[in-house]
Parts: C-alpha cells; sequence; structure tokens
C-alpha cells in the first residue's frame, strides 16, 4: 500500500472528483431546459462548457500537485476561475473584440 501526504487524495481520484462535478454542473442547464424555454442549449454548447470545466478542473489538479503552499494553491485557483469565468463570458456575449 502506498502512503500519502495528509490531505492529498490520489490521482485519478481527484480526476474523478472533476469529471463528475462537470457533469452535476452541467445538469443544470439540462434540466432548466426541460421547464423553461429561455435555456436552450446544443449538444455543441454541453461539449464547450465540459471541456471547459473539465480542462479548468484538471489544470487544477495538475497544478495543485506541483505547489506546496495553501496560498500558491489558492492563487492558482483564482487565476484558473478567472480565467474560466472570462473565456465563459467571451463565448456567451462576446465581451472582447
Amino acid at each position: 500500500m502506498t502512503t500519502m501526504s495528509a490531505g492529498r487524495r490520489p490521482l485519478a481520484r481527484s480526476m474523478l472528483v472533476v469529471l463528475l462535478a462537470t457533469a452535476a454542473i452541467l445538469l443544470v442547464p439540462l434540466a432548466a431546459m426541460q421547464v423553461t424555454d429561455e435555456v436552450n442549449w446544443g449538444l455543441e454548447d454541453f461539449a464547450v462548457a465540459g471541456a471547459l470545466l473539465a480542462g479548468t478542473g484538471l489544470l487544477y489538479v495538475a497544478a495543485a500537485r506541483r505547489v506546496a503552499n495553501g496560498r500558491s494553491r489558492l492563487a492558482v485557483g483564482l487565476v484558473l476561475g478567472a480565467a474560466l469565468l472570462l473565456i465563459w463570458a467571451e463565448l456567451a456575449v462576446g465581451i472582447v473584440h
């Protein structure tokens, strides 16, 4: 059996958590499409959103494993979160020209 440092989960489990969280987040627009006409996503919308969310999450997992300090992990998370929101907004409404 392999020993792990405290609070660190195996890579495969971290990746699974990211993928399950991505699927759970994508259930929100899927459910909204069932009850309102205001949400109208196509397959390509789900694919892009899934790739963006999963990619960001997996990138965070990889980066967080390389930094030991909690403040650095927070900084990495904030930068990746800001990048995710900027890209999402650009794809949604085109805020950058």
